[in-house]
């Protein structure tokens, strides 16, 4: 027993913060995705945490501050796993196809519910609508730096190459919001198909070295 509590370290303050704002974003999140923005109250999200009103308030004193960084956390959470997921394929599977399998699976659950309450809660308010815009822009660059590290511009300049992520999320975003009325997932797999086949014309696999034998 001794030795068990000797080995045990307290956490530091700032790690306690940290875990306070990360049960925070989370819980918010979960709330937009089962109340909706306008349903969702700091106080169910501090409860739903196991936070006091006191330690939600002094990290995100409004609830536009808390479900503002809770989006963008899990924006940025979910970007990581997607490189690093892209990064751990195996050999001889098409990167894009892989991409687009991806892409839907994060789109398509709570974390475009909770984006689209509170993109349509910003249709109304302006002071909002700012906030959600400039997170959007923030995520819109991080999808275009990833893309091109991805797929590199072909040598000869292809718009369609050029506009490739915007269209991409573009379409999953409708079929993510189509899915919330109707889940036709043969129709859903048809047009994923499609785009798949449309980003091996525009962006090809890179050809690999062929051996020589010596």
């Amino acid at each position: 027993m001794a030795t068990a509590t000797a080995t045990q370290r307290r956490r530091t303050q700032a790690e306690r913060s940290a875990s306070t704002r990360g049960q925070l974003l989370e819980a918010t999140i979960a709330c937009l995705h089962e109340f909706g923005y306008a349903g969702t109250t700091t106080t169910e999200i501090a409860a739903r945490a196991g936070v006091s009103r006191g330690a939600q308030l002094h990290h995100f004193p409004t609830k536009a501050e808390l479900v503002i960084a809770a989006v963008e956390h899990v924006l940025q959470r979910r970007h990581d796993e997607f490189v690093r997921a892209i990064a751990g394929l195996p050999a001889g599977m098409t990167r894009a196809a892989a991409a687009i399998d991806l892409l839907w699976s994060m789109v398509s659950g709570p974390l475009f519910h909770a984006w689209l309450e509170l993109t349509v809660a910003a249709r109304t308010d302006a002071e909002l609508r700012a906030r959600v815009a400039a997170v959007d822009a923030r995520f819109v660059e991080t999808v275009r730096r990833t893309f091109r590290d991805l797929f590199p511009p072909p040598p000869t300049p292809n718009p369609l190459h050029e506009v490739a992520p915007t269209f991409v999320f573009a379409l999953m975003d409708g079929l993510a919001l189509q899915k919330i009325v109707s889940d036709d997932s043969e129709q859903f797999t048809r047009v994923l198909d499609a785009l798949k086949t449309l980003a091996g014309l525009i962006m090809p696999e890179p050809t690999r070295p062929t051996r020589r034998n010596p």
